[in-house]
C-alpha cells in the first residue's frame, strides 16, 4: 500500500491556498513521487529520480495555474519554458 500526503501549497504568506494541492506518494520501497495539483487538474509531477514533468494540456492554462506553477517550481514563466525547449522537463498527459 502506498502512503498518500495532501496538503495545501503555501502562499507566500505562509497560509493555505485554497484549490492548489502538493500530493506526496511514498512508494513501496520508500521513495517520494511529488504531483502539483490545481484545482482538479495535475499541473506537475517530479519522479523519485528528480525528473519533472508537466501536463502538455494544462501547465499553462490560466494566470492562476501559471502563478502557484511558478510559485511550486521556483521559478518564472520563461525559466519554466526554457526548461521545456532544452528537455529538462518533459510534456506529458498527467490528466
Amino acid at each position: 500500500m502506498k502512503d498518500v500526503i495532501v496538503r495545501n501549497l503555501e502562499g507566500r504568506t505562509g497560509n493555505a491556498v485554497p484549490n492548489q494541492f502538493v500530493i506526496n506518494v511514498i512508494t513501496k520501497d520508500g521513495g517520494c513521487i511529488e504531483y502539483f495539483q490545481s484545482y482538479t487538474s495535475i499541473i506537475a509531477k517530479v519522479d523519485e529520480n528528480g525528473q519533472h514533468y508537466l501536463d502538455k494540456r494544462f501547465w499553462d492554462y490560466s494566470n492562476t495555474t501559471g502563478r502557484y506553477r511558478n510559485q511550486y517550481l521556483g521559478e518564472t514563466r520563461k525559466e519554466t519554458e526554457k526548461h521545456i525547449k532544452d528537455g529538462t522537463y518533459k510534456l506529458v498527459n498527467l490528466n
